[in-house]
């Protein structure tokens, strides 16, 4: 009888962010803002996993790992983004989120605490746009009940081309 195979969930690497570097800055210079983090956009019909890697404000204590994550979402009305999980991987604290308006950036504030007293927190920025329906032209030929007319390929007619 053959042995049924065992899977290791692995999170996605392509909805990860990295924690900015903890860079020392030289004296007499000021320290330029870094870029805000933000995670690749969503469709709202999408739950998918997102991932902080906070590696580098864990560098050089080996002991030390991720024990809480909170997560703060704005905004924050009915049909918004939603959490549904947490968990940790490593030094990576993986979200999977849901939901959202079309057209809204969101602001993901993540708070984490490390086994050794450490505090991170950081606002990611994750836009939800429409991704799972093509755009079309707004001079697409329509039939008379609103769809839109193509050629044999599949393209849409353009009225005026």
């Amino acid at each position: 009888m053959p042995t049924i195979a065992q899977h290791v969930w692995r999170p996605s690497g392509a909805r990860r962010v990295v924690l900015d570097g903890f860079v020392p800055v030289p004296r007499g210079t000021i320290p330029t803002t870094p870029a805000p983090l933000v995670w690749p956009a969503k469709d709202p019909a999408d739950v998918l996993d997102y991932e902080f890697d906070i590696s580098a404000a864990l560098l050089g204590n080996r002991g030390d790992s991720i024990t809480t994550i909170d997560v703060a979402i704005t905004p924050n009305a009915t049909g918004d983004l939603t959490l549904a999980s947490t968990g940790a991987d490593g030094a990576v604290a993986v979200l999977w989120l849901g939901s959202g308006q079309v057209g809204t950036i969101y602001s993901v504030q993540i708070t984490i605490g490390t086994a050794d007293g450490r505090q991170v927190n950081r606002v990611v920025l994750l836009p939800v746009q429409s991704l799972a329906v093509a755009s079309t032209a707004s001079n697409a030929l329509t039939s008379g009940s609103g769809a839109i007319v193509t050629d044999q390929a599949g393209n849409p007619i353009l009225i005026g081309s």
